[in-house]
C-alpha cells in the first residue's frame, strides 16, 4: 500500500529547529519555532498553571471521557475570554462554542463546519499570513483566495489594498482575520480600521473567520479581543477560533476552543449540534487536561489575577526586546529604519532581509530564522540584542 509514498522533506520551521539543537556554536540565536521564550531560553510553566494543575491532580478522581463540548466550565471561560462577560451576543444565546484540540483543531473543525453549510466556500487569507492555514482550511476541501495585508517595502499594513480587495468580495464568502498579533508579520488593525472592515463585511454580506491566538501578547486581553468582540455585536455570523498555547503557556496540553456566533440563540443551538457532529467524526471527544487548567484558573479570582500578572510581563518583556533590538540596531546599522519593529507587536516580525543573508546569518553566527527573514522576538534575550543586530549589520555590509 505504502510502496508509492515518497518521503517528504522535514517542516522548514520544525526543520531550522533541529538544526539549531544540532549547531555546536554556543552564540546560537534560535528566532525562528513561535514559541514565548524566557530570559533562560525556556518556554515557562506559569506560576497559576502550576497553582491550577496541583488543585486539579488533587480533586481529580476520573479520567473517563470530558463532556463531547469539552471540559465543564472551559467554554464559560473562552466566551468571556473572547468576548467579554457582559457581550450581547452571551446574552442573547448567540454563541455556540466547543473545546478543540489546540486552535488548530479550532480552525480545522471551522473549516469542517463550513464544508457542511457551503461545500466549497472561498475563505480569504490575508498575504502573508501563517503557513498552517493553508494545509489545515484548504485540506478540508475550502477554496482559498487572497487579499493584500502587508506591505513589505514600508514594513507596514496595507490597508487600502486589504480594502479595495475585500470591496470585492462576494456574499457568503468567508474571509479570514488576525485578532492581534498577526503573524508572521506583528502588524494589526486598530480599532478605527476594525470598524471599517466590520461596516464593509455588513455591506457585502461575507462573514468573518477570526484566528485568536495570541490575546493578551500585544496590548492586553481586552484590546486584542477588540475585532471579534465588535463584529460579534455588529454582525449576523462570526466564527472564531481560539488557542490557549501562548497566553497561558500551554503549547503541548492542545488546548484551545471555537466559538461561533450565530443570527440568533436557534442558529446558535444548531451550529452547537453541527460542532459536536463534526467533532465526533474527527477526534470524538477534547483533550481535558489543559482546558481543565483554563477552567480552574478562570474560576478562581486568586489565580485569575495571577495569571494575569504574568501574561502582562511576557508581553512587556516581548515590548522590550523589540526596543532594545530597534535601539542596537539603531547604532550598528544607521542608514536603515528598524523602527517598525518596535511598533508590530505580538512575537513576530520581518527583517525585510533576502533569503541568502539569512542563510549568512545561519552559516556564519548560527542565528536561526525563516527563509523570508520572519523573527520570533520572544526567542531574543537582552544578552543576545547586541550580537544579533552586529551580525545583520554585518550581512547587510555584504
Amino acid at each position: 500500500m505504502f510502496e508509492s509514498l515518497p518521503k517528504l522533506p522535514n517542516d522548514p520551521i520544525l526543520g531550522l529547529s533541529i538544526a539549531f539543537r544540532d549547531d555546536p556554536n554556543p552564540e546560537k540565536v534560535d528566532l525562528g519555532v513561535g514559541v514565548y521564550r524566557d530570559a533562560s531560553g525556556n518556554t515557562p510553566v506559569m506560576a497559576a498553571v502550576h497553582e491550577a494543575e496541583a488543585q486539579l491532580l488533587k480533586a481529580e478522581i476520573t479520567k473517563a471521557y470530558t463532556a463531547p463540548a469539552g471540559y465543564p466550565g472551559a467554554n464559560e471561560a473562552v466566551q468571556e475570554l473572547a468576548f467579554g462577560p457582559e457581550h450581547p451576543a452571551l446574552a442573547a444565546g448567540r454563541v455556540a462554542s466547543v473545546q478543540t484540540p489546540g486552535g488548530c483543531g479550532a480552525l480545522r473543525l471551522a473549516a469542517e463546519l463550513i464544508q457542511r453549510a457551503r461545500k466549497g466556500a472561498r475563505v480569504w487569507v490575508s498575504t502573508p499570513t501563517w503557513a498552517n492555514h493553508v494545509p489545515l482550511l484548504g485540506s478540508a476541501g475550502l477554496e482559498l483566495k487572497e487579499y493584500p495585508y502587508y506591505d513589505f517595502e514600508r514594513h507596514a499594513l496595507d490597508f487600502d489594498g486589504m480594502m479595495a480587495a475585500l470591496a470585492q468580495v462576494p456574499a457568503g464568502d468567508l474571509v479570514l482575520l488576525h485578532a492581534a498579533c498577526h503573524n508572521p508579520c506583528g502588524a494589526d488593525l486598530t480599532e478605527a480600521q476594525w470598524r471599517q472592515v466590520t461596516e464593509l463585511a455588513s455591506e457585502r454580506g461575507f462573514v468573518p473567520f477570526i484566528d485568536m491566538a495570541y490575546q493578551g501578547f500585544g496590548e492586553g486581553l481586552d484590546a486584542d479581543a477588540f475585532g471579534p468582540r465588535w463584529m460579534a455585536e455588529q454582525l449576523p455570523e462570526v466564527l472564531v477560533a481560539v488557542s490557549f498555547s501562548k497566553n497561558f503557556g500551554l503549547y503541548r496540553e492542545r488546548a484551545g476552543a471555537l466559538a461561533v456566533v450565530g443570527a440568533d440563540s436557534a442558529r446558535a443551538e444548531a451550529v452547537q449540534s453541527q460542532l459536536l457532529s463534526v467533532a465526533r467524526g474527527l477526534y470524538s471527544m477534547p483533550p481535558a487536561h489543559g482546558s481543565a487548567l483554563v477552567a480552574g484558573i478562570w474560576a478562581s479570582n486568586e489565580l485569575r489575577q495571577r495569571w494575569q500578572s504574568e501574561l502582562s510581563e511576557m508581553r512587556g518583556r516581548i515590548q522590550t526586546l523589540r526596543e532594545a533590538l530597534v535601539g542596537s540596531l539603531a547604532a550598528t546599522v544607521p542608514g536603515q529604519d528598524f523602527g517598525f519593529i518596535a511598533r508590530e507587536r505580538g512575537m513576530f516580525s520581518f527583517l525585510g532581509l533576502t533569503e541568502a543573508q539569512v542563510g549568512q546569518l545561519k552559516d556564519r553566527y548560527s542565528i536561526y530564522m525563516t527563509d523570508n527573514s520572519r523573527i520570533n522576538v520572544a526567542g531574543l534575550n537582552l544578552d543576545k540584542v547586541d550580537y544579533v543586530s552586529r551580525a545583520i549589520a554585518e550581512v547587510l555590509r555584504g
